[in-house]
């Protein structure tokens, strides 16, 4: 297995930079942004797409520092109902998926993206329970006249390319768990889309993701090390929280998520929160987690993601490559 980290956190450094902290960690893999909801500071998209030297000199970077790219990183919402937002995130899917092609690299991350409830909408909707037939109405028309139609085009862009599309089980998506992420794979016959195992949106679902990835078997395609802590608040208000505040799109730390929409401000004692690997669940989860990873594929790259507010940018990194790479000392001493 490689384990490594998406480099988002460390924007603020030039690629090669970013590439040493890792290396520095003990870490062996990157995962770098490509489009979607965050630019991409690492990836020089139009050299790399025109220029094969420019590719050779790009992916020697990450040799002369011992760390492989496993991935691209797109994630956004290409079903979206505003289509400014739309058509940008599809088209960078689209990109990242050619990109990789070029770059060698098998895996793409991305969201399945979320539609408006019907042809009419303007903003997205995200059918939680569907109690009554008009959210079965919304859900039915997300699926069959959105969903499908985009995801089966994309099974046959990633075949072409020989590359496998990973799908973030992220609620606010059409697929946020294995039972929706089961239904997409079988209804467009898929071959090379499939699952980012990303446990952190699952633990505050109330999901096992070790559990889940004997549910999803060889559909787990990538995975990401993030953590979830479950707070106090969570017994009085439920993990189904929405106390979160507007952020002004030009106020300073603002994260645009793609035309004239930010990153909410997160609740104060809000219900649970993503911490750095080892903060919410120890070390024998993650031995686990790893060891039902491997099991579907030994060659699996897991790459942290760092969104722990309470951590710095090196702080956080440092705490969650020190308990991914003992969890998987465990492992590989399990194996023996």
């Amino acid at each position: 297995m490689r384990f490594g980290a998406y480099t988002a956190v460390l924007h603020d450094k030039p690629v090669a930079e970013a590439l040493a902290v890792l290396s520095a960690l003990g870490l062996d893999s990157a995962e770098i942004n490509s489009g979607g909801f965050l630019p991409a500071p690492h990836l020089p998209i139009a050299d790399l797409r025109s220029s094969a030297s420019a590719r050779s000199e790009y992916l020697g970077l990450f040799a002369a520092h011992g760390i492989t790219l496993t991935a691209l990183n797109c994630n956004g919402n290409p079903l979206h109902a505003d289509p400014e937002v739309r058509d940008k995130h599809a088209a960078e899917v689209h990109e990242a998926i050619e990109l990789a092609a070029l770059l060698g690299v098998r895996r793409v991350v991305t969201m399945s993206g979320l539609p408006g409830t019907d042809a009419g909408a303007a903003l997205p909707a995200w059918t939680v329970l569907p109690w009554d037939s008009a959210y079965l109405d919304a859900r039915d028309y997300q699926w069959n006249s959105v969903a499908l139609p985009y995801w089966r085009d994309i099974q046959a862009r990633a075949a072409d390319a020989d590359v496998h599309v990973c799908i973030e089980m992220h609620p606010h998506n059409i697929v946020y768990n294995p039972a929706t992420m089961l239904r997409l794979a079988e209804s467009i016959n898929a071959t090379h889309v499939g699952a980012e195992m990303d446990p952190s949106h699952l633990f505050w679902q109330g999901i096992d993701p070790v559990a889940a990835i004997g549910a999803l078997g060889d559909l787990v395609r990538n995975a990401a090390a993030k953590d979830t802590r479950i707070n106090p608040a969570a017994l009085v208000n439920g993990v189904l929280d929405d106390r979160h505040s507007r952020v002004s799109a030009g106020s300073a730390g603002a994260v645009s998520l793609g035309g004239r929409y930010t990153l909410s401000a997160w609740p104060e004692n809000s219900s649970w929160d993503f911490v750095a690997v080892g903060r919410g669940h120890d070390t024998a989860f993650w031995t686990r987690f790893l060891a039902a990873l491997r099991a579907v594929d030994p060659d699996m790259a897991v790459n942290i993601e760092h969104e722990d507010a309470e951590l710095g940018q090196l702080d956080g990194l440092e705490f969650a490559a020190r308990t991914l790479l003992e969890a998987s000392r465990m492992v590989e001493a399990a194996a023996v």
